[in-house]
């Protein structure tokens, strides 16, 4: 649809967009409603298309996997756009071996994984990422979600870097978010997970915050054990898991 109610006012899509783009407003801070239904809508803006407002889906079962991977991919790139990345949708690469869910720049992609997916499916993506040179940060819906007892398919999710150690993206279209979950630890014999968490808005701001974003990382000691083990894509690969002194890992 291209109009939407915003405090009983009938405003047009297009004009919504222009707005976000001179930096006037804020992507999707506004309550749109459905001017038929009364519901809840966003506001979504595409390269390739006019803007238009979407129904806000709400996801009470893996049914709409396919809509919520839709909605999540739509909204990443519209707030990523916003934030100045030539953001596009569906984009082939490898010589059409491979397609892009979101392509923020260039050399950086990420992947919307809503559905289950395969050890062996995630290797032939992920390869294909580091041959091209693109890195792929993959970002979960409702299916993967991390909560206190690791899933053996969650690990090929997970990321690292020096600011936030380990961690793991999800992305919730309903309430037109996405939360990094870092610092994730797993303790050895309980094999209960310790992780931060910080939730982001998808809009311009909540890109500009993800990006700037540098916690302050918990010192977290277990009491039965000096270990911790470390996890990563690559230890996935190869079917490892390195287990790291406590001491020297802190």
């Amino acid at each position: 649809m291209y109009a939407a109610m915003l405090n009983k006012k009938l405003v047009l899509a297009v004009d919504e967009a222009c707005l976000v783009n001179a930096r006037q407003k804020k992507l999707n801070r506004d309550n749109y409603h459905c001017p038929h239904c009364n519901k809840k809508v966003i506001l979504v803006m595409s390269e390739q298309k006019a803007a238009f407002f979407k129904h806000l889906v709400k996801y009470s079962n893996l049914m709409g996997e396919k809509e919520e991977h839709h909605q999540s991919k739509m909204l990443l790139k519209s707030a990523l756009t916003a934030a100045g990345f030539p953001a596009e949708v569906e984009i082939p690469l490898a010589e059409g071996q491979l397609r892009a869910d979101v392509l923020a720049t260039a050399k950086l992609a990420f992947e919307v994984q809503c559905a289950p997916l395969s050890q062996q499916e995630f290797n032939h993506r992920h390869q294909l990422y580091q041959k091209i040179g693109v890195k792929d940060i993959w970002i979960v819906g409702q299916r993967h979600y991390l909560k206190r007892r690791l899933k053996r398919t969650q690990l090929i999710f997970f990321r690292q870097n020096k600011a936030w150690g380990n961690y793991y993206l999800e992305i919730n279209p309903q309430r037109n978010r996405f939360c990094l979950k870092y610092n994730v630890l797993e303790e050895p014999v309980a094999n209960k997970l310790v992780y931060q968490s910080k939730s982001f808005v998808l809009d311009e701001l909540g890109i500009k915050d993800f990006w700037r974003f540098k916690p302050f990382k918990k010192r977290i000691f277990f009491e039965h054990c000096n270990s911790k083990k470390i996890f990563t894509p690559a230890n996935y690969a190869k079917n490892k898991v390195r287990i790291e002194n406590r001491r020297d890992a802190l």
